[in-house]
This record gives C-alpha cells, sequence and structure tokens, in this order.
C-alpha cells in the first residue's frame, strides 16, 4: 500500500494500492496501442484544442487542485494556486505555439527537396519528484501530448492523489484512455518500465542520485532521456547592486516553496563591501517570514515535505555551524516545537564553500552567505560546486551582469531577476544538475524523432 501523510500534522490522507505486474503491464499496453493507433497521426488542431480543454478544466478546479498540493505536501496554500495557475498558462502557451515550434525546416542541398520533420516516437515516462506536484508533470505531459507522443507517470508516493488526479483532468478535457497513465509502482519495477521496447524515452526531475540511477537504465537500453537534476544555485550580489532589491529577491527566491525547489538560490556570494548590509536587510526580511499552517493565506513557509526530510535539513545545518570555519547562525537554525515537519527560516553567515551547506544541496529554507573580494572571486565561488542549474546576478550595470553571465557555469542565468521557470525558455542545466532541455522550442522536440527526408 501507499500511504499519503500531511506534513503539517502527521495525520493519514489516503491510501492507496500499488499496481502489480499485470495491472503495469495493462497500463502500458493502453498507452502504446493509444500511440500506435490513433494519437501519433491525430491532426495538430485535436492536440492544441486538448490542450486549450485541459486549461479550462485546471482553472475550474484551482482551488481543489491546491488544496490537495497543500495537504499532500506543504506548500503554502497561496504557492498552491500559483502552481495549478502556471500550469493552465503552459498548456496555453503551447496551445498557441505547437505550429511554430514543430514545424520543419528545409535545408538546401543538391536534392530536388530536403527537409527536416519531427515525428513522435511513442510512449515516455516521466519519474517525477514531489516538490511541484503538478508543474513538473505538466511541463513534461503538456509538450509530449501536443507532439504526438503518449505519457506515462511514475509520481512520488507522497503525492499519489495529485498523480491521479492529473490522469483524471487529462480524461475530463477529453484525453482518450492511454494518453496519460499513472504508474503506482515502486523503484525496481522502472528499471523494468524504461527497458520495455514499447518506452520510447525517460525524463526524470529529482535528485542526482536517481538521475544517474534513471539514465542509467535508459542508457542500457539505448533510450533517449532528459535529466533536470538538483541545484545549488549561485547569488551572486556585485558592489553595484540595489541592496533592497538583492535582499527582496534573494529571500523570494531562497524561500520559495519553503526553500524546496531545484533553483532556489541556495548560495548567496556578496561583494565584501556590500556584505554587511545585504546582510542586515536579508536578515530583516527573513525574520518577517510567517510560519505556519499552510492553508492560511497569510503563510509564507509551510512545513518540509516529511519529517525525514527536515531532519537532513537540521543534520546539513548543524554539520555547517561545527564545521571548521564553517559559519555563523543570524536566525533559524532550529527545528519548530510541535507537530509538523516544520523547520525556522535559516540564515548562515561566513559559511566556509566547504561546509555542507554550500557543497550539498540544501533542500529547505536556509540561506548560505559567503563573501567575494572582487567580481573574479565570486565567478569562482560560484562554479565551486558539482552543480550547475541556474545562477542570478544583482547588479546596477546589465552589461556588467552580462560579462559575469558569460563566465558562471550553469544552463540558465538571470541578471536582476531570480532563477525561475518559463513556458517561453529553455530549462535545464549542466554538470551535475543534468542534461537536456525541457519547455519552450527545446522541450517540445526533446522526444520528437528529427526526421530527415530527401526527395530526389
Amino acid at each position: 500500500m501507499i500511504t499519503t501523510t500531511n506534513p503539517a500534522d502527521g495525520t493519514t490522507i489516503a491510501e492507496y494500492a500499488r499496481h502489480d505486474d499485470g495491472e503495469v503491464e495493462a497500463r502500458l499496453a493502453r498507452s502504446w496501442t493509444r500511440f500506435t493507433h490513433d494519437w501519433r497521426t491525430r491532426p495538430l488542431d485535436d492536440r492544441t484544442d486538448l490542450l486549450e480543454r485541459l486549461a479550462d478544466v485546471l482553472d475550474d478546479r484551482t482551488d481543489e487542485l491546491a488544496r490537495l498540493m497543500t495537504a499532500e505536501m506543504g506548500k503554502p496554500i497561496r504557492a498552491a494556486r500559483s502552481e495549478v495557475e502556471k500550469c493552465a498558462w503552459l498548456c496555453r502557451h503551447y496551445a498557441e505555439t505547437a505550429e511554430t515550434y514543430l514545424a520543419g525546416r528545409s535545408i538546401q542541398t543538391d536534392a530536388a527537396k530536403s527537409y527536416v520533420r519531427y515525428d513522435p516516437m511513442g510512449p515516455i515516462l516521466a519519474v517525477m519528484p514531489w516538490n511541484f506536484p503538478l508543474w513538473q508533470v505538466f511541463r513534461f505531459l503538456v509538450p509530449n501530448v501536443v507532439g504526438g507522443n503518449t505519457c506515462l507517470l511514475r509520481h512520488a508516493s507522497n503525492v499519489t492523489g495529485t498523480a491521479l488526479e492529473i490522469e483524471r483532468m487529462v480524461a475530463e478535457a477529453g484525453g482518450p484512455d492511454g494518453l496519460f497513465t499513472t504508474l503506482l509502482c515502486d523503484h525496481d519495477t522502472v528499471e523494468s518500465i524504461i527497458g520495455d521496447r514499447r518506452v520510447r524515452g525517460v525524463t526524470l526531475t529529482g535528485s542526482d542520485v536517481a538521475g544517474r540511477a534513471v539514465a542509467a537504465a535508459a542508457g542500457r537500453n539505448l533510450k533517449p532521456s532528459v535529466m533536470e537534476l538538483g541545484g545549488s544555485d549561485p547569488f551572486i550580489v556585485l558592489d553595484d547592486a540595489d541592496l533592497d532589491l538583492a535582499a527582496q529577491l534573494a529571500v523570494d527566491s531562497r524561500y520559495l516553496n519553503s526553500g524546496q525547489s531545484c533553483i532556489n538560490a541556495k548560495r548567496l556570494i556578496v561583494a565584501e563591501s556590500r556584505y554587511e548590509d545585504f546582510l542586515d536587510a536579508l536578515v530583516q526580511r527573513v525574520k518577517g517570514l510567517v510560519v505556519g499552517d499552510p492553508t492560511e493565506e497569510s503563510t509564507d513557509i509551510g512545513p518540509l515535505a516529511s519529517e525525514g526530510h527536515r531532519d537532513t535539513v537540521a543534520d546539513q545545518v548543524h554539520r555547517t555551524l561545527v564545521h571548521r570555519n564553517g559559519g555563523e547562525a543570524l536566525v533559524g537554525a532550529t527545528m519548530i516545537d510541535g507537530p509538523g515537519a516544520f523547520y525556522a527560516p535559516t540564515v548562515i553567515r561566513d559559511v566556509n564553500p566547504e561546509a555542507p551547506a554550500a557543497s550539498e544541496e540544501v533542500f529547505g529554507p536556509v540561506s548560505a552567505v559567503m563573501s567575494a573580494a572582487d567580481d573574479d572571486v565570486a565567478v569562482a565561488l560560484a562554479n565551486a560546486t558539482r552543480f550547475g542549474l541556474g545562477a542570478a546576478i544583482i547588479t546596477g550595470d546589465d552589461e556588467r551582469g552580462e560579462a559575469v553571465a558569460a563566465q558562471i557555469d550553469a544552463g540558465m542565468v538571470f541578471v536582476n531577476q531570480l532563477v525561475k521557470s518559463d513556458p517561453r525558455l529553455p530549462f535545464g542545466g549542466v554538470k551535475d544538475s543534468g542534461y537536456g532541455r525541457e519547455l519552450s522550442q527545446e522541450g517540445a522536440v526533446a522526444f520528437l524523432n528529427t526526421k530527415l527526408v530527401w526527395v530526389d
């Protein structure tokens, strides 16, 4: 059985029976049949119309879906509603742009005609995490559905209710049986699914440990894959930055989703001459964050996803504070008494780059702050990580920001803005943050066959 638990109070939400081998096989078969007999040849207008209807379903069920996510993983209710709204935007964006994204291109050669076209490949498996239980799935679902593939989902077990609701919503929008299929199975079953000849690709969002395992299975079976893994994103404040802007963006980025995002600003690297003033502005704002019941509109920080996850964050903070030259906690650095997996918003100054808060991914509301003597030192600190997902640079000079951005080892760099995902922009990282891109045109064709046609 799969049991989902409310991390705010530890109560049981629901229990679900896992799919046995026979049910997994039946669901794989339906996905393959839908692809081969129908969906791959559906006109593009049919697919985009489905996305428009799916966006309408999301609009109609925003409050219900938000409450479900808040119950299952503790997301503050305002953020949960925003997540549903963003998924509707994603559907409408691809409905509007699919014709352009999926258009082939002519290539001038000595043939009478030569061109590239994008063809669907088949069922694509997604292995998805709990931190954005709707958005992570929709940014896989939408481009693949509009591109002619069918979709298989193995979601994190603690958000099983959300996974099943996504399947129901696709059906409610008019998606035929087998177009989107949720699989309630364990990790061991995932490898066998990847090896099934009917599965044509796999995408994972999660830790680099999970990514290595899934990517290895995909490689053994010669299946294309996209890996969106962890991050330890640097947030660089240069000496000409507007400190009010820098401090507010740092709080907005680091404490988003209670600090449980791969693109949170996890390492704050600040010019030496502005260091103390920035810390004062940061701490003042962090102290003003409201921690509590995630169903309350006023709450900024809810519980972490589980008590075990909260304990991991607490251990990382403890090891940072006792590390040689590890840092000093200015606020937080403690669990919150009472029921639920709550951890206080935390700021640690003078963090050693080798300390856990800087060298590991801390998936919780913890800012690791360090100073940099100049831009070159800031870049060196930013790149001193095995991760390379996103980075932010705050500066009064856009050209200077772009010059620093060019030196950062990351898949995405934002100048005077926090790192964020946007349907119009490619999303993904380098190094241990994975490979491949989601969203935008790159995401639209990630699991399509780039087919060359030559006519003599």
